[in-house]
């Protein structure tokens, strides 16, 4: 009996939405499930960067005051392989936070409290402007094939399976190809460690 519903839920656009309020999650669950919306939910940053792994959302609302990790950042690791739509939703009104948030990569911003009919509004622009974004490329080389837009990895035709951090280096080689990366900026973009300085690592992009 619940197949069908099951198979509708599948075809239906992907929203993720991250905020840890509880109040908030239900609040556009039901209100976006009710205009025919997939709703998945994620209260913090890290939880957010595996959920849009894991989904692939078309459209992500992103508050800014997360636990674990402001959601600037969450935005930055985003903007480092996927250009699906971010709409903030945040309580932050200062025009310094969404000149930061539109920087980082964020398509839109709505400040707290809003009206589910602006948000709608938004989400609908967000969509408009993502079918006319040129898809990330296909970065082919002898029998490998790293597909950006997709995150498949094929080798000799074949997909392989990666980690998230195997897969997260691959992408970074594949992007600069041709180019010297540090051990700093590998530390740093792949595991987010504290870089030091070490001659040894020195080089230029």
């Amino acid at each position: 009996m619940d197949r069908p519903a099951e198979t509708k839920d599948k075809n239906l656009p992907r929203v993720l939405v991250v905020d840890d309020e509880k109040a908030i999650q239900r609040f556009l669950k039901n209100a976006l499930s009710s205009e025919e919306f997939s709703v998945h939910l994620a209260g913090g940053g890290k939880e957010a960067l595996t959920a849009a792994i894991a989904i692939r959302p078309d459209l992500i609302i992103l508050d800014l005051g997360l636990p674990d990790m402001d959601g600037i950042e969450v935005l930055r690791r985003l903007r480092e392989w996927t250009q699906v739509p971010v709409i903030i939703l945040s309580v932050r009104d200062r025009e310094g936070d969404k000149v930061a948030a539109l920087d980082s990569g964020a398509d839109d911003y709505l400040t707290k409290p809003f009206g589910i009919g602006e948000l709608l509004a938004r989400m609908r622009v967000a969509f408009r402007r993502s079918r006319q974004q040129t898809p990330e490329p296909i970065y082919r080389v002898d029998g490998l094939e790293v597909d950006l837009e997709h995150r498949r990895v094929l080798v000799q035709g074949k997909e392989v399976q990666l980690t998230a951090t195997e897969y997260d280096l691959l992408r970074l080689l594949v992007t600069h190809a041709g180019k010297v990366l540090t051990h700093n900026q590998i530390l740093r973009q792949i595991w987010d460690l504290p870089t030091w300085n070490n001659p040894t690592c020195s080089g230029s992009t």
